[in-house]
């Protein structure tokens, strides 16, 4: 995938993918992302910290659909993946997001996954398909034999290369990526790799765009205010995506930044 050729240095990539410095308020926007989470846990009850896989951080947090553990097999699941690229936050971070979906009768699961450097790229891809596998086998959450899948596999950011790197699960009836990355080759080349540490074998194996089969109705979202290689991205994606003649929405919101398009989540409507 060719790179725009503004982006030669090593320095070029990072500053082109430094999404704080891109928004002037991040950090009072982080702040308020923070403080929103801790009120959904304070607000909503919620079973955390539920084991998918052995490591410390292969773990999920539930919010029950009209607040029933056992009620609900049929209502949809919102799975969010939070971003931080793939080295930063944590699951808890992101709870603002849930009351959208709890408000429509969803049943709401963060997924927390191991960071780079404790994880490569592969094994943290590996590990979002064992969440998948075991909400897969989930009492309520998971599907009966012959069921269609009800997960609505969403994430911001790594979260949304994560959820598109799974499309094609057979537990995922849909994926909305937001401000996703979808080709791993520019982050190779800045200093986020420092930590990520991510081999050609890898962007080739791991980047959504480089993937592109059948799989989940995908919505693809970005902000209006991004920077560009992440607006670039999702075009691309779409694009890639459109022309296999798959079932894809590109929805562009005008004036978002990375870290505030997040807030329509939070909305009912």
């Amino acid at each position: 995938m060719s790179q725009p050729t503004t982006l030669i240095t090593r320095e070029h990539y990072t500053a082109a993918y430094d999404n704080a410095a891109a928004a002037p308020d991040a950090e009072h926007l982080l702040k308020g992302l923070l403080e929103r989470s801790r009120g959904v846990y304070a607000k909503h009850a919620c079973k955390r910290d539920l084991r998918y896989g052995p490591r410390p951080r292969q773990v999920f947090d539930w919010f029950a659909a009209n607040g029933s553990w056992r009620e609900g097999a049929d209502a949809p699941v919102f799975v969010f993946l939070h971003g931080g690229y793939w080295q930063w936050r944590s699951k808890e971070d992101f709870a603002c997001v849930a009351p959208g979906a709890l408000a429509a009768g969803m049943h709401v699961v963060l997924g927390e996954y191991t960071l780079a450097p404790q994880a490569g790229m592969s094994q943290i891809v590996a590990e979002i398909g064992g969440l998948l596998d075991a909400l897969q086998a989930h009492p309520t959450l998971g599907q009966s034999p012959g069921e269609a899948p009800r997960i609505v596999l969403a994430g911001h950011s790594a979260g949304g290369h994560l959820a598109a790197m799974h499309r094609h699960h057979p537990a995922v009836a849909g994926v909305l990526s937001i401000s996703g990355l979808f080709d791993l080759e520019p982050i190779a080349r800045g200093a986020l790799n420092d930590a990520l540490q991510l081999t050609d074998v890898e962007v080739a194996s791991c980047s959504p765009m480089l993937r592109i089969r059948a799989g989940a109705t995908t919505v693809v979202a970005v902000g209006g205010a991004e920077l560009p290689e992440l607006q670039r991205q999702s075009a691309e994606y779409v694009a890639a995506l459109q022309a296999a003649s798959e079932s894809i929405r590109f929805a562009i919101l005008p004036g978002r930044n990375h870290f505030d398009i997040l807030s329509d989540l939070e909305q009912p409507d």
